[in-house]
């Protein structure tokens, strides 16, 4: 297998500036890797192989030339099948939109495709982004990299798991509750939510639209760190979109984090059924920051508790909202029917999986006459006193370190007839969603079973370079996230 995997994103980028690799040459060595791994981890729900060694060509030309649009012009990332472009099938994984391709490019993968990067291939995920361990697609269940039999977290399994095994430097996903870091944490690798706001949402199709954030899944912080200083920015066409300058949050990446303020929330670390061995190793990472200069503080988050009941509440009341466009009319999936009323039934009842259904019937419950003050107002309520915990611990720290998930990746099926245990694995992560702040996880040891474990990091809103300032300072004085899983011609 060629070495050139191994390598991360802005590593490649200097390799090609120095003359040792080519754009061609670094898409045909993932795409080998695609061929001789995703068979068995089940990543990628298509490959884009002859466009993107065509693009690859192209931009080759182009860095001849001295025309390059950006230092990353030429390389290869794969996309998340939520987020909608003319070049790629964006299905969600679902029955119901399989086959759909989008007239229209997101605005992320619009400025992506203006700085040059190839878009190599197509991530599975949980259907319409509603899981935690990619087992919900209806195509087929993603396996984790390290332990095939285990899952690779989702919704944005998919991306995770191509990141870690090597068949793309990095993804984009989206992360409504998590979506973005479990995974992440799960697979390995890096895994960075982004400000509400601060990436563009035109173009990823919507679950839960004052949850869902789009951003990068890599290898290091740096190249978390690069690739937002390119998707970042307002963008009129999103409502949401925070406006300002964007921003050097590669240039940031001092490694100096003397006198930078940690916070540790006991609410985090007392956690009922969580995995001690992941618990010790996410301390001993916290230790590991103090020790280059840092210094910590304790913290409270005292509405954590109600994090995961509070999400999934507001979370399917939006799904419920944002799903009812799906109805077999203008566009994805139509089944045959006598009426439209049949139609309608018909074409929900076969397009959408169990979990989408269950998630649409909980929303539609919470938002219904009778019950909208007793549990969708007061959950908005319990969000207020989520992000104001926030607020305050921020007023005595600069970022806040926790684990991302109670503890290593499951075996697959284990959770999927028990949705309460698996909603619990968005414990960690949901609470960050809520209140709109920026969080990453990044790789902090293995488990003795030789499982990945995440850090949490979690800053202030509009916090990110001070975030990954943190996360890259810890990967300089560690190997985390340097080690590879074993796997078919590795």
């Amino acid at each position: 297998m060629s070495a050139l995997v191994e390598h991360t994103l802005c590593e490649l980028a200097e390799r090609v500036e120095a003359g040792e690799a080519s754009c061609r040459e670094i898409v045909a060595a993932h795409l080998e890797r695609i061929e001789r791994a995703d068979g068995e981890i089940g990543a990628l729900l298509g490959v884009r192989a002859s466009e993107a060694l065509e693009e690859a060509e192209r931009a080759d030309a182009l860095r001849a030339s001295g025309s390059a649009p950006s230092k990353l012009a030429g390389l290869p990332l794969a996309v998340k099948a939520n987020l909608v472009s003319p070049q790629l099938e964006s299905n969600c994984g679902s029955r119901i939109l399989e086959g759909f391709r989008a007239p229209y490019q997101a605005s992320c993968l619009e400025r992506l495709r203006e700085a040059g990067l190839v878009l190599l291939a197509t991530a599975n995920m949980d259907e319409f982004a509603m899981g935690s361990s990619c087992e919900n697609s209806a195509f087929a269940a993603t396996r984790n990299p390290w332990d095939p039999q285990r899952v690779p977290g989702g919704s944005s399994g998919g991306s995770a798991a191509a990141v870690a095994a090597r068949m793309a430097p990095a993804a984009l996903g989206s992360d409504t509750g998590g979506s973005i870091r479990q995974p992440a944490a799960l697979c390995g690798v890096v895994g960075l939510k982004p400000t509400y706001g601060r990436v563009s949402r035109y173009g990823l199709v919507a679950f839960a639209s004052s949850l869902d954030q789009i951003g990068p899944l890599a290898r290091s912080a740096e190249d978390a760190a690069e690739l937002l200083g390119l998707i970042a920015g307002h963008d009129p066409r999103d409502s949401t979109s925070v406006a300002g300058p964007v921003p050097d949050f590669r240039g940031a990446l001092s490694g100096e984090v003397s006198g930078v303020r940690v916070g540790v929330p006991a609410e985090f670390f007392s956690r009922e059924g969580a995995d001690e061995e992941s618990m010790d190793l996410v301390r001993q990472a916290v230790g590991a920051i103090e020790e280059i200069g840092a210094r910590t503080c304790g913290v409270s988050l005292p509405h954590t508790e109600y994090g995961v009941a509070t999400y999934y509440l507001l979370c399917t009341a939006e799904a419920s909202s944002n799903l009812s466009r799906y109805d077999g009319v203008k566009y994805g999936f139509r089944a045959p029917a006598d009426s439209l009323e049949d139609m309608y039934r018909r074409t929900r009842s076969l397009g959408f999986g169990a979990e989408v259904k269950r998630r649409i019937l909980l929303g539609s419950y919470v938002l219904s006459a009778g019950y909208y003050d007793a549990y969708y107002l007061r959950a908005q309520r319990v969000r207020t006193l989520i992000r104001r915990d926030f607020e305050a611990a921020f007023e005595t720290c600069d970022v806040i370190a926790t684990p991302t998930v109670p503890g290593p990746a499951w075996p697959l099926g284990e959770k999927t007839g028990d949705p309460l245990q698996m909603y619990l694995s968005d414990v960690f992560t949901a609470t960050v969603n809520l209140a709109g702040v920026p969080a990453v996880s990044i790789p902090c040891g293995f488990t003795r079973a030789g499982l990945p474990v995440g850090l949490q990091l979690i800053g202030p809103a509009l916090g990110e370079e001070t975030l990954l300032r943190v996360a890259d300072a810890y990967q300089r004085h560690t190997d985390w996230h340097r080690r590879s899983p074993a796997l078919p011609g590795h």
